[in-house]
């Protein structure tokens, strides 16, 4: 297959994965499996893209961290509360997140399933 060839994510063909990256934090991995959070990778470097569709349950918080990379993230269902003074996120609304940008979110009442798209491999650093 050629660089110029597309590549297709059918979600539901793409399994949910036991393992997580080895440079996710290992305590954002133990907590994720613990309350049941998941993610399946889509664009890994395809067209310069990373992406991945997550699900979190009621109340999963994600604590204050930041990327070595810009990122877009759009709700697919469910919402989320920012961490901090941000806002309160639903269903079709989005975020973009500057490099470096320290940020943190919790999950309401009915859990949430976003998208994210990135610019770069997913290096976090936790605050």
């Amino acid at each position: 297959m050629s660089n110029d060839t597309p590549k297709f994510f059918q979600v539901d063909e793409i399994a949910w994965p036991e393992e997580q990256p080895a440079d996710t934090p290992k305590e954002l991995v133990e907590e994720a499996k613990r309350l049941g959070a998941r993610r399946k990778f889509l664009a890994q470097g395809d067209g310069g893209f990373y992406s991945q569709l997550s699900e979190f349950p009621a109340g999963y918080t994600v604590p204050m961290h930041s990327h070595d990379h810009n990122e877009m993230i759009v709700i697919l269902e469910g919402g989320c509360t920012m961490l901090g003074d941000g806002p309160t996120l639903k269903a079709g609304d989005s975020m973009v997140l500057i490099a470096g940008f320290e940020y943190g979110f919790a999950a309401n009442g009915d859990g949430m399933t976003f998208l994210t798209i990135r610019t770069g491999a997913a290096g976090t650093t936790l605050q």
